[in-house]
């Protein structure tokens, strides 16, 4: 399974481009997460909302990799398919996850 649909990839392209002006226009950007990625037998979690256009390896979001210390920031896509934990499984999409709120409040209750 593709860790990113093609759909997924281009919604978080749209909003890395969106990011990009706001930052020119000093405006805050706060969209709601894509797509949630996951350890199946582990705790690492990814809420992403967008990748960047110049470097499409890094995408943007709430990322915890597994020691319960949240953060929001930057990851790579690349490293993020690489990963595997316990018994070699790999991350996987959450097929059911659906965003109901920006980002900021994801990251402000996971903290």
């Amino acid at each position: 399974m593709k860790l990113i649909t093609e759909a997924q990839h281009t919604q978080l392209l749209a909003n890395g481009c969106a990011a990009r002006e706001a930052a020119r226009a000093d405006r805050k950007y706060d969209p709601k997460p894509i797509v949630k990625l996951f350890t199946p037998n582990g705790f690492a979690r990814w809420l992403l909302t967008e990748i960047d256009p110049i470097d499409t390896d890094r995408a943007f979001g709430l990322c915890d990799s597994g020691d319960g210390r949240p953060d929001l920031g930057f990851v790579s896509l690349r490293e993020i398919e690489d990963l595997h934990g316990e018994y070699l499984l790999r991350v996987e999409r959450d097929l059911h996850f659906v965003a109901d709120k920006p980002l900021s409040v994801y990251a402000d209750v996971a903290r």
